[in-house]
């Protein structure tokens, strides 16, 4: 994540709670992360990482790619490719890139891009405003949602069931590129 994308992300945070009529205290208490984390975060002393904001951002209403798109600031119809915000989770190397623009809502696309051998987990209420749906680009996924394990090829496409748990995990040695599109519920 760039240093700008960085602060203007823990400002935007910040914001939103604000905005929310949330104390540091009661988002962390909705978010079930510290309130000496999130404070760490809206003062750009701490890095947060896809899991962390995801669930900052769940407990806010939004999603981890309007949290960013938020932090971007962008608002027309058409965002090119250099400018698309990319954000890097600092414990996986997952690499996030919001592709689609700030006004395209209620349709998101992220393509996401999972280094060999990385894995990162959601809790299930991370997904609890969403459908979405993944489309393999390059690479293998292996998507566990619950006790039910897909593994998906290039050219797959799987429209995720149920909010609950999820893990997306490259167990390859290269590494993985996957769309997401993702729809409010």
């Amino acid at each position: 994540m760039s240093d700008t994308l960085g602060s203007s992300l823990a400002a935007t945070l910040q914001v939103a709670r604000e905005a929310h009529g949330l104390s540091v205290s009661a988002l962390a208490e909705r978010a079930g992360v510290s309130r000496a984390m999130i404070g760490k975060i809206e003062r750009g002393d701490a890095q947060p990482t896809a899991v962390l904001l995801a669930r900052l951002a769940g407990a806010l209403g939004m999603t981890l790619s309007e949290l960013v798109a938020r932090a971007e600031d962008g608002g027309g119809r058409l965002v090119r490719a250099a400018d698309q915000p990319t954000w890097t989770d600092p414990a996986s190397g997952y690499r996030r890139r919001t592709v689609s623009p700030a006004s395209g809502r209620p349709l998101e696309l992220v393509e996401v891009e999972l280094p060999a051998r990385a894995r990162v987990a959601f809790a299930g209420d991370s997904q609890a405003l969403v459908h979405q749906q993944i489309w393999v680009l390059d690479g293998h996924l292996r998507l566990h949602e619950g006790d039910t394990v897909h593994e998906l090829d290039p050219g797959d496409c799987l429209q995720l069931g149920a909010p609950g748990p999820r893990v997306f995990a490259n167990p390859t040695d290269r590494s993985c590129r996957y769309l997401v599109a993702l729809t409010r519920r």
